[in-house]
């Protein structure tokens, strides 16, 4: 299974993380050196390929003829693993490059992760493998293997080839999936990678590759950090189109929080924006470490499902109980069983047994376990169902109740498996037994169905199933509206605001937003006092409202430079004065161009929408509920620029307050299309104006037929539009 990626060219990565010729610089007699432990590695694995050991203080280590340098080597080499101090590594991939080795794997440690002098020794590092034209994994790398080529350089035992790809920062994490999954007994590796420091390759690269490789069937990362984190998404696109991808995210990304002044720049850079890009993406974020191979092992086995509605089947009502709990918090559905489904689940279960769903079977199945197949079986033939969730006991009938039920286990789980292979829609299986691993569960795992020993862990699998499902069934509304034409003479406004190093004034900012075709309220900038006359009458008969415009001030009710529900000309001129006064009062120095007068905002529901442009993943938009409290609720979505509808939707149906904008205690229901169109149009705008560092519309008040933008403010970049920085 592979990928057609934007470039039609296979990735280098193949030439060298699936090599015929390997070369071990630094290896070693000494059993407690790496350099040994890779040659017992690919020796007692039994590597087909040409192994080269560079030692030239040894004849042979473990019957492998030695060499003194790579220059002695008698035949080329794809991949040299070097196993030598960090000073020797920009000398020694001069060598490789020489050689014609055309990726190393480095592991020594003392680079840019120990200070200045490491990050100089990293710099030299690189500048000698591009100009030998060899890609470097790490440095600072546990290792990688490839377990179809029989290429494992970490000498771990017991580890099965399989179709799970993993890419990890942390060599104990991989070191705790692989002993995780000699536990399951069924599940294997493809390819394992530790990116180190990520010097030359990093996970965009690996990703590509995974993508592209035929063992592997779902790629699994553990990321600290991303070096480009924009590249990574638009790979992660790709990849995610034909094979599952599983990420966790440790950290909050606190490197990645930009000092910002809005309420956008506080908020992005945050952990909840990275999994919000990363799920636009189209890739399953796990939120904790247990259940990263969980959720790998079940994408890959079933890869998706059509929908979220669940079917839970039950020989017990307390554990139907949990599931039906953990279902709802992860956002899945109770499927609403058809009467056709219902009747049949009656034909074949005693009078006691529950068939709303959940389904307890109530006792049905104490003497014939395999009744719940059968079960399974109906419930997949019902059209509200996209999956089956078993629950219960399954394959300790026989422990529990009497030794004869093995036989009855056993055809049950034939039928399972037969009904697998006839549906497309996931079985997911439950059982309190599978930690002792009963012949049932064997034979249902052996043949390819997840089997959990935990309800959580079953449910995370659910819940990614049916993700995958919903983002790939919305492939087609993933298409990118075009960018907007920039209008000239906005452009020569962001030129000087730069040049007087300022951000734009709020008419600027609202001319930008009126210019391409965002609903923005009338108003007037009044200069002096004698600008008021007519005001009013203007307007006719509205309340209006009153704020400060200034470089210097920038927020306005704490400086006293705003006043609310004005009527008529005496009241719109001592609210003049009394702004004045107090702004001059509060910073004596700013700059004051006027106040703005506007018409006073009707009721609504007050949302903020706003961008940024994040160092790791460049422009990023977010939208929530607005009003002074948003960086206390926090309920915001975000995506990375540029925007599909389907990613406009999902913002809106993300936030928890989303019921609020389908009206509550007979308020009318919010015009949802209106602001997926105004998330739609200021992705576009900031495409069109790379000069907008960031923008903050807060609030928009929200109305049943449309919006209203109360408050603009834009941020210019006072350099390049977007920064790309390691993290």
């Amino acid at each position: 299974m592979g990928i057609v990626t934007s470039s039609a060219a296979r990735s280098a990565l193949h030439d060298f993380l699936a090599p015929d010729a390997i070369a071990v610089v630094g290896a070693s007699q000494d059993p407690t050196k790496r350099g040994y432990k890779a040659m017992v590695g690919l020796v007692k694995d039994g590597y087909q390929g040409a192994i080269y050991p560079i030692n030239p203080k040894a004849d042979q280590i473990l019957g492998v003829k030695a060499y003194a340098s790579l220059a002695e080597l008698p035949g080329p080499v794809d991949l040299a693993l070097i196993c030598t101090p960090a000073p020797s590594v920009p000398e020694l991939l001069r060598e490789c490059g020489k050689a014609g080795v055309k990726g190393a794997v480095i592991l020594a440690s003392g680079f840019g992760e120990t200070g200045p002098d490491g990050a100089r020794l990293e710099q030299e590092l690189l500048m000698a493998a591009r100009e030998a034209g060899v890609r470097v994994v790490g440095p600072n790398t546990s290792g990688m293997f490839n377990l179809h080529k029989k290429v494992n350089l970490l000498a771990l035992d017991k580890v099965k080839p399989g179709d799970i790809g993993i890419v990890s920062q942390s060599g104990n994490m991989l070191l705790s999936l692989a002993l995780e999954a000699q536990h399951n007994g069924q599940v294997g590796f493809s390819t394992y990678v530790g990116p180190g420091n990520q010097t030359d390759i990093g996970f965009d690269d690996y990703l590509r590759y995974l993508g592209e490789d035929e063992h592997t069937r779902v790629a699994t990362l553990y990321v600290e950090g991303f070096r480009d984190g924009r590249r990574f998404l638009e790979v992660a696109r790709d990849v995610t189109a034909v094979k599952p991808v599983v990420v966790y995210k440790s950290g909050a990304t606190e490197m990645g929080q930009k000092a910002a002044s809005s309420h956008t720049g506080a908020l992005a850079g945050s952990y909840a924006m990275t999994v919000d890009l990363l799920r636009q993406a189209g890739v399953s974020v796990v939120q904790y470490s247990d259940e990263i191979l969980p959720v790998a092992e079940g994408l890959g086995l079933l890869q998706q499902a059509r929908g979220k509605r669940v079917a839970v089947l039950a020989d017990g009502g307390g554990q139907a109980t949990i599931a039906s709990d953990r279902l709802a918090e992860a956002g899945l559905e109770l499927a609403e069983l058809s009467d056709t489904t219902r009747e049949r689940l009656a034909e074949i279960l005693l009078p006691q047994a529950s068939l709303a769903n959940p389904v307890d079977v109530a006792g049905s199945s104490d003497t014939k376990p395999s009744l719940l197949a059968e079960c399974m079986a109906i419930l997949t033939e019902d059209d509200n169902v996209d999956s089956v969730f078993l629950v219960g006991m399954f394959g300790g009938y026989s422990i529990r109740f009497a030794e004869e039920l093995l036989g009855d286990e056993m055809r049950g789980a034939e039928s399972m498996i037969e009904l697998s292979r006839r549906t497309d829609k996931p079985l997911v299986i439950y059982s309190l037994y599978t930690p002792i691993k009963p012949p049932a569960l064997r034979r249902l795992h052996e043949a390819g169905l997840p089997v959990y020993y935990s309800i959580e862990h079953a449910v995370r699998v659910l819940a990614a199933l049916g993700e995958r499902g919903h983002y790939l069934s919305a492939c087609a509304d993933h298409e990118i509206p075009p960018a907007v034409t920039p209008d000239t003479g906005i452009q020569a406004v962001f030129e000087q605001a730069r040049l007087q190093q300022r951000d734009l004034l709020e008419p600027e900012a609202k001319a930008l937003l009126r210019t391409h075709g965002i609903q923005v309220p009338a108003e007037t900038l009044v200069r002096s006092p004698a600008d008021l006359a007519g005001i009013a009458a203007k307007f006719g008969d509205q309340a209006l409202a009153m704020k400060v415009v200034s470089k210097d001030i920038l927020h306005k009710s704490d400086a006293g430079g705003v006043k609310l529900n004005l009527r008529g000309e005496p009241a719109l001129i001592e609210a003049y004065t009394a702004i004045m006064e107090s702004c001059r009062t509060h910073v004596p120095d700013a700059e004051i161009e006027g106040v703005l007068v506007t018409p006073m905002a009707r009721k609504g529901v007050e949302v903020i929408v706003g961008v940024s442009r994040d160092p790791i993943f460049g422009p990023v938009l977010m939208f929530g509920l607005g009003g002074i409290f948003v960086e206390v609720l926090e309920d915001v979505a975000f995506r990375a620029i540029p925007l599909s509808r389907h990613d406009a939707r999902s913002m809106v149906a993300q936030i928890k307050a989303r019921k609020i904008l389908s009206g509550v205690r007979g308020e009318a229901a919010i015009d949802q299309d209106a602001l997926v169109d105004l998330l739609l149009k200021i992705s576009s705008l900031v495409e069109a104006y790379p000069e907008l560092g960031e923008l903050d519309l807060n609030p928009v008040i929200a109305y049943s037929d449309g919006y209203a933008v109360v408050d603009a403010r834009v941020i210019v970049n006072s350099g390049k539009a977007d920064v790309e920085v390691e993290q």
